[in-house]
């Protein structure tokens, strides 16, 4: 702050600076913008994303009407349009491409697991890239942080980007990762906001971003300059209706793969290491000294022997560690018995009072969970939205912190009910062991004598 102060005492043509260290500034009287000509906002959506839109404005209504304003932005959220409309003349849109549109040299990949075993199957995926130079995204700093300590302690070239490292960290971190001393980076959204890395081959959604646009930001990060790129997501039966979302958002359709067995691992990290072999360039001139005695040590061993040893000694580990290893893929049919399907076991299921005549969207409401509770690591299942009232299921160890967040809370002026629902089409057992099958949708509290009950309200008003 010091050393910014004393440069700006010297006079600048133009201040590059982030929405909090400006307005710091502005604050303590130690920039002036009421007289400045140009007003540039760069990635104005990431920008909203994070926050900041109060301090945007506060430093817009600092700068004079007559300005020229720029805002460059990938996606094009209402937020952004909000902005433009308030502080903008008449402004000129000019869109480079589709909006939101993913990139077409990038290949959109989708590997179907149980929650639990998400690490596990990174870890697959990865080691049947030999070849991955990759960003591997997360949801929160905490996450993000424990996925790069276990990937560190398994032994892979990774390391974490997040809010909570200081500037030299990142900056040590950035310079690994670009002269590919790290392999993978793990980051959040925010922390990889504006990196600018080469040649990336893999781009792994270990987790969904809570918004589809900023998926749109995580792909476009491969795929440049004319190469191929691919798009990983790692998700669980819940999350499918977030997929249908982004490739409505992308228009594109995701492959779904099954995740690597042990034996399609060691097979490709096999004639990997062989064709690594292939393409080692050989000076002659360093070696030959050492030749006659490498022979010598290696005469009593075949042809054949001396390739199963050298093939085994990198290979030998992978072997090792894949050897009966369970297989991570989820059963293609994911229906109970009678074809009714079912609810993911570790998920709760609730009621809202809030449909499509209130313009809820299963992105509104996820927007609308994470503000409430506080915590935007909740894991969300199927949303289930319905003309006056919808279901959505989340995992059940937050039952109790979203029944407490949500009493007493509002949506567009409107008290929020929110009640606990019966599982779809889950099998629950009685006392004396027997199985009883639990009520679908229609047959429990909250059905379709909810919906008629919300009608007759909406009329009465």
């Amino acid at each position: 702050m010091v050393s910014q102060i004393s440069q700006l005492k010297k006079g600048a043509h133009i201040i590059s600076a982030t929405p909090g260290r400006l307005l710091d500034l502005i604050n303590r009287k130690k920039v002036d913008i009421s007289k400045i000509k140009t007003v540039v906002l760069d990635e104005a959506d990431e920008m909203l994303n994070m926050g900041f839109r109060q301090d945007i404005e506060s430093i817009l209504n600092e700068t004079p009407v007559d300005k020229i304003t720029l805002l460059f932005s990938a996606t094009m959220l209402k937020e952004v349009r909000k902005i433009a409309n308030k502080f903008m003349n008449n402004p000129l849109e000019i869109t480079i491409g589709k909006q939101n549109v993913g990139a077409e040299n990038v290949e959109h990949i989708c590997y179907m697991v149980n929650a639990r075993e998400r690490y596990l199957a990174l870890k697959r995926v990865v080691d049947y890239h030999p070849n991955i130079y990759g960003i591997v995204f997360c949801r929160t700093r905490r996450e993000t942080q424990e996925v790069a300590e276990k990937l560190l302690k398994d032994g892979y070239n990774a390391d974490a980007l997040h809010g909570d490292l200081s500037q030299p960290q990142r900056d040590a971190v950035m310079k690994k990762f670009r002269v590919k001393h790290l392999k993978l980076l793990v980051a959040t959204d925010v922390a990889a906001r504006g990196l600018d890395v080469d040649d990336l081959t893999h781009i792994i959604n270990y987790n969904l971003p809570d918004e589809t646009e900023l998926y749109t930001h995580r792909s476009g990060r491969t795929g440049r300059a004319g190469k191929r790129g691919t798009s990983i997501v790692i998700a669980n039966l819940k999350e499918k209706f977030k997929i249908k979302l982004i490739e409505k958002q992308i228009d594109k359709q995701f492959s779904y793969m099954p995740v690597p067995l042990g034996r399609d691992i060691c097979e490709k990290q096999l004639f990997h290491l062989i064709d690594r072999m292939e393409k080692v360039a050989v000076d002659d001139t360093k070696i030959d000294s050492f030749l006659p005695e490498i022979y010598k040590k290696l005469e009593w061993l075949d042809r054949e022997e001396l390739i199963k040893k050298f093939v085994s000694v990198e290979f030998n580990r992978f072997l090792d560690y894949y050897k009966n290893t369970p297989d991570l893929n989820m059963p293609k049919d994911s229906r109970g018995s009678g074809g009714k399907k079912t609810t993911m076991v570790g998920f709760a299921r609730f009621f809202i009072n809030l449909g499509k005549t209130d313009d809820l969207k299963p992105t509104t409401l996820i927007g609308v969970i994470n503000d409430v509770t506080g915590i935007r690591d909740i894991e969300i299942g199927e949303i289930e939205i319905l003309k006056n009232f919808s279901f959505f299921e989340i995992d059940e160890k937050f039952t109790g912190t979203l029944l407490k967040s949500f009493k007493d809370k509002e949506f567009k002026k409107r008290k929020i009910v929110l009640e606990i629902a019966s599982k779809k089409g889950t099998v629950s057992r009685r006392r004396d062991g027997r199985q009883r099958d639990r009520k679908r949708p229609n047959q429990i509290k909250h059905g379709r004598n909810s919906e008629r009950t919300f009608r007759k309200r909406r009329k009465t008003k």
